[in-house]
């Protein structure tokens, strides 16, 4: 029955998804951090592995005939691939010489001011929500809290 549900809750499938995809790459960088398998060679096998990865749950939870019947994508929308490709690699290359934690912070940090710009001004096709007070304090707790969270370097 919860299975069902959570189906049908396309909400929860974007909370866990974030959440567990957060969690998981977090996890993969320390994993591979200890295993000194970082270089820049490893970067390029990080991704290539990312991709494989992606492909196979894109392929797992599309309808096949939704695969077959996508028309060509404009061509400013595979720049998102270039920024994922960009991001994934920046990551695995800074993470072992910064720190972890470090890199993951500058991260969500990045993340944070993104958010709120692309909000704002309601860039990229997204309904325009207006930079509040409540807005920026909320966003300033979030950065103080994850600057306190972060390694010395």
């Amino acid at each position: 029955r919860a299975y069902r549900l959570l189906l049908d809750d396309t909400i929860t499938q974007s909370v866990l998804a974030t959440f567990v995809g957060g969690f998981v790459y977090s996890l993969s960088a320390v994993i591979l951090f200890h295993a000194k398998v970082y270089s820049e060679d490893a970067a390029v096998v990080v991704f290539a592995f990312t991709m494989v990865v992606v492909t196979l749950i894109v392929l797992a939870i599309s309808r096949p005939s939704g695969l077959l019947t996508t028309g060509p994508a404009p061509k400013h929308l595979y720049l998102g691939g270039l920024l994922v490709a960009f991001y994934v690699l920046s990551v695995t290359i800074v993470a072992p010489k910064f720190g972890v934690g470090n890199a993951i912070f500058f991260v969500l940090i990045g993340q944070l001011i993104a958010a709120a710009t692309i909000d704002h001004f309601g860039l990229l096709g997204v309904i325009q929500s207006s930079l509040t007070p409540k807005r920026i304090l909320g966003i300033a707790v979030m950065a103080v809290g994850l600057y306190l969270a972060r390694k010395p370097v």
